[in-house]
């Protein structure tokens, strides 16, 4: 797509359903941590379901998390989340999977926050699904080696929201997994946001921005 066009929820899950009239069609939504794509994600999924079930599924690039043993022999365990803690190779070469759809299912890795890791094999994509929407920060980093997944993307959409709101989001998220203050103050300030900062100056730009 050319220009770049602000959109809302029904104009999105139109343009969507559009864009697959043939073969399956591939959706990345990127924002920064706390922006609300991955309930966006899931509500275009289910909202496209509605009118034509199983044909839309998410793919959480969280999935793609160094599990914390690498993190850790990396001293990157504090920055868990940044781009440096994803394998980008693995999503690279499943993006090339999902997208090519020559399976009868496609079996991935889901993040599991509470247990903070990613079971492989968590989820089962079909050949059916046409509607692949895959939620993530940096799908659209404009740096390698996150910069080879963007010519996989059919439709490409970013979600905006105002970094007083993310920061008191991040907060409450963080907050329900009983931290205390300091941890939450640190992991919010020092990562967080600064990791937000990084998706809305370095990324490709999208072909729909939705503002929250």
């Amino acid at each position: 797509m050319a220009d770049i066009k602000t959109t809302d929820f029904e104009g999105l899950a139109a343009a969507i359903v559009r864009g697959a009239e043939t073969g399956r069609s591939v959706i990345a939504i990127v924002g920064a941590p706390g922006s609300g794509k991955s309930t966006l994600a899931e509500r275009l999924a289910s909202q496209i379901n509605g009118m034509a079930p199983g044909s839309a599924a998410v793919l959480p690039m969280d999935g793609y998390h160094f599990d914390d043993r690498v993190l850790i022999s990396r001293g990157l365990k504090a920055r868990k989340g940044a781009p440096e803690t994803f394998d980008v190779g693995g999503l690279l070469h499943m993006l090339h999977r999902l997208k090519c759809n020559e399976e009868d299912e496609i079996a991935v890795p889901v993040f599991d926050r509470a247990l903070e890791i990613s079971p492989a094999g968590a989820l089962l994509i079909p050949r059916s699904v046409r509607h692949l929407i895959v939620e993530g920060n940096y799908l659209l980093l404009d740096r390698p080696p996150w910069r080879g997944l963007c010519a996989l993307f059919d439709i490409t959409v970013a979600v905006v929201v105002p970094e007083k709101v993310l920061r008191q989001r991040l907060t409450d998220r963080w907050q329900s997994y009983g931290l205390a203050l300091e941890e939450i103050e640190a992991k919010v300030e020092t990562n967080d946001l600064p990791n937000g900062r990084l998706v809305l100056s370095n990324s490709v730009p999208a072909d729909f921005i939705l503002k929250q």
